[in-house]
Order: C-alpha cells, then structure tokens, then sequence
C-alpha cells in the first residue's frame, strides 16, 4: 500500500511512491513474475489476460452506427420548440455525447485498429469528435497518457484539479456547482496545469471540427447545432454517467486512489467504470475488462467499488469531507520527458 504523508481535508493527500499499483505487490510475489513498464502491470502469472490485449473490431461498427444516429437526431430536433431541442439534448443526446468521448478513450489506446495503425485510430478519433461538436480527440489522447503514465503526478497528470478548485468549490452548493461545470474545468485545465505545444494533428481535429459544426449549421439549423453542443455539456455535466469521474479516483476512502464501478451504465461507457482493472491492464480494450476481472477475481473483488454513479455524485456534493482535493499527488521523479 502506499505511504501517505499527510492526510488535510483542505489540502491534497501527497503521496511517496511510484504511481503503479503495490496493493497486489505481495500476492504477486509469492507467486508470480511482474514486469513493470511505462503502459502498466503485466501480470505473468495469468498468461491468459495476454490474449485479451488486442484491438476490438466492433469499435468502429459501434462508433459509426453512434455518428449516425446523431445525425438523424440533428434532422428530428431541427423544427422542435427549444424546450423540447434542450429536452432530447439531455435525456438522448447527451448519452450519446458522453458515450462518445469514452469511444474516444477506447480509440486513443488504439483498441480500433492496434497499435500498429496508430495514425489511422487519430483519423478515427477525428470522425468519432464531430458529434461532440467541440475538438478533443487529439488533445485527449496526448493528456491521457500523462494520466496512465504519471497518475497523480503534480504539473503533469490534468484529470488532478487545481489548487483554485479545492479551496473555492468546498461547501455543498459549490460542489454541486463545480459538477456542473466539470466539462469546462477539464476543457481548460490543462492550458493551465500542462500546456503542451500544439500539434499539427490538433490543427486537422480542430479544423474538421469546426467545418462540420458550419456544415450542422446550414444543414439543420441552429436548433440542430445548440442541440449537438447542449448534449455535450450536459451530459458531461450533472448527469448519470459523469459520476465516473469522481468515481475513479477521487478517495472516498483513505488509502484507496482508485475505484471500479460495475454496475449496468458499464454497456454505455464501453465498460469504463473497470478502472482498477484499465489501469492495471491498459493495453486490454473496454470489452475485455470483465475478463480480466473474472480471471483475477482474487484480486479485484475484494477492492473498494461502487454499483452506483449517482450515488456517487450525491455523496460527492453531500459529504463534507470529500472535495475536489479528496486527490492524490505525487511530487514527479526527477525531470519527465513529456510528448
């Protein structure tokens, strides 16, 4: 287990280990070979968990199919009353959106064509963005694997909240507020956190992305393009399938930096709320994940879980003493050489 310093309900909980996960370090050991290396724990001792780790092929069919249907949302919201545009935006569009950034997550692992076509998983990336209606493809998948790279890390790993977060989003009403706007602290943390330069396919993503939103526009109308943006922000937001935010790594409960949730917005999410085990085993796409569970059961179903998003976001607003610092940090090892 890790060794905390300290421990302030004001203040991050600074941590003074390596970033990979040491609760199974004994059960491992007595039995087994571990190799650690930068994209995780490969476990010797179940072999079989190798044969998991290739792309999904059903990704691209999915993803298609979820492009698609927004499109035909676009053309069934455009002559609606905005109360109804806003209505279908949070109760459809936003599952789709949400369920949409997390194919983005499965594609920026490269689980659509493999690693060794990891130029055409960005292009992918880039189709799978234009329902969202903002760029994010690129930019997620350099910052997220600072996240699985540099978990915690103070300066590098941006899913961390600021300081500015922690202290002012503190009282109940606050947290609740900073649910709300959670999709605009993750839009513009990392210019503040970790600005990268910007890349030549971040230029493309953002390009496309704006030729399709114009496109959307004299297309369907604006009803059709508020409806496509609305269901972004809401359903990144105060929504259901937001709670995987908090649920992944804020610490609930002393000692414990990350959590799975296994309950049925998991068929949404391409089984994201697996994340002891997406963390453990980043090269096993989102479909594999309870495989991995099932296989090493001994070591995951004794962790920490949840059943419940939402309960998750309620007692994220409702608990005093859980907060954006309910975090943990670590100080980066000597100088990191970031992409």
């Amino acid at each position: 287990m890790s060794s905390i310093l300290w421990l302030n309900i004001n203040s991050f909980v600074w941590l003074d280990t390596f970033h990979l996960f040491y609760r199974h370090l004994g059960c491992l050991l007595s039995g087994a070979t571990m190799n650690i290396h930068v994209e995780g724990i490969e476990w010797m001792y179940y072999p079989e968990i190798k044969s998991l780790m290739k792309p999904d092929s059903n990704l691209i069919w999915i993803i298609i199919m979820m492009v698609l249907t927004q499109l035909v949302a676009f053309y069934l919201v455009k002559d609606l009353d905005w109360k109804w545009v806003l209505f279908w935006a949070y109760v459809f569009g936003s599952c789709i959106n949400h369920s949409m950034t997390l194919a983005i997550h499965e594609i920026s692992h490269n689980f659509a064509f493999g690693h060794h076509k990891a130029l055409r998983n960005r292009w992918f990336g880039m189709f799978a963005n234009l329902p969202i209606g903002v760029p994010y493809s690129i930019s997620f998948k350099r910052y997220h694997m600072d996240h699985h790279r540099y978990l915690g890390a103070d300066g590098i790993d941006v899913d961390i909240p600021t300081d500015f977060e922690g202290w002012f989003f503190c009282t109940t009403f606050r947290k609740f507020l900073w649910v709300i706007l959670q999709p605009l602290f993750y839009a513009f943390r990392p210019l503040l956190i970790n600005p990268k330069p910007i890349s030549h396919l971040e230029i493309i993503n953002t390009v496309a992305q704006i030729i399709f939103d114009i496109i959307v526009y004299y297309v369907f109308g604006i009803k059709s393009l508020v409806y496509m943006l609305a269901a972004s922000l809401l359903g990144l937001g105060l929504h259901p399938i937001s709670g995987h935010f908090i649920a992944e790594h804020y610490m609930f409960l002393k000692g414990h930096e990350t959590y799975s949730y296994y309950g049925p917005l998991n068929l949404l999410t391409f089984n994201v709320g697996y994340h002891n085990e997406h963390h453990d085993f980043p090269n096993v796409p989102g479909k594999n994940l309870p495989l991995v569970r099932k296989i090493a059961a001994e070591y995951y179903d004794n962790l920490p879980q949840y059943n419940s998003w939402v309960r998750v976001l309620y007692d994220f607003v409702m608990d005093d003493t859980i907060s954006p610092y309910s975090r943990m940090k670590r100080h980066p090892k000597g100088k990191e050489v970031l992409e």
